[in-house]
This record gives structure tokens, C-alpha cells and sequence, in this order.
């Protein structure tokens, strides 16, 4: 089972593969932003890898990140899977933000489906 660990958190045990949008707000309890419902189009995820950053990524995100002009280590939640050990800064969350709700509740599965490159 992989070890989430989330800056100013703690360090929390998440089912391999699930999506890390979903262990962030779920199973380490953080308000953290998915204003598209997951869908790899507004970058409200963000987070910012301290350690473990995973190598895969799906064309969705990179195309995204790439538009957004986003620095290295940072990353969208709804396009990651936990298949191993992370380390993680939460640094889009919903206090603090004026958005009324976090957004809609992202599907268990990666959306759109993955294309990894």
C-alpha cells in the first residue's frame, strides 16, 4: 500500500491506484481544489512534489501544464495515480480561495482516459 504524505498533514496509507486528487481530499482530509471535476482542464489540483513525483504522465496533463507555463514538481492530482510512495505540498485548496465549494466530485478513474506519454 503507498504512503501519501502530505506537507503540514501527515503520512496516510491510500490503495494503490487510487487517484491522487481523491487520497489527498479523502484520505488525508485536505480541502484541496478540483473545480473541473478532474478532468485534467482548469489546474485548480495543483500540487507541488517534494518527493516521489511520479515518471508517467498522461498527455492530458503535460499539454495542460505546458499551456499554463507551470514550473517543474508541479503536477495535477486528478492525473496521478498513487502506485508509489509521495511526498506532496497541497498549494491550491479551497480555504483562502472565495470559491464557494471545492467543485464537483472527481470519478474513481482518471479523466479523460490516460494517455500516457
Amino acid at each position: 500500500m503507498p504512503k501519501l504524505t502530505v506537507e503540514g498533514y501527515g503520512t496516510f496509507d491510500v490503495p494503490a491506484g487510487k487517484r491522487l486528487i481523491l487520497a489527498v481530499e479523502q484520505d488525508a482530509n485536505v480541502d484541496i481544489l478540483h473545480a473541473c471535476g478532474g478532468n485534467a482542464r482548469c489546474t485548480t489540483c495543483r500540487v507541488e512534489f517534494v518527493a516521489g513525483e511520479p515518471t508517467k504522465i498522461t498527455e492530458a496533463e503535460k499539454n495542460l501544464l505546458a499551456a499554463k507555463g507551470l514550473p517543474a514538481g508541479i503536477r495535477l492530482a486528478c492525473q496521478i495515480a498513487c502506485d508509489d510512495d509521495m511526498t506532496i505540498r497541497a498549494i491550491s485548496r479551497l480555504e483562502g480561495s472565495g470559491r464557494p465549494d471545492a467543485g464537483r466530485e472527481p470519478e474513481p478513474a482518471i479523466a479523460p482516459p490516460p494517455v500516457w506519454v
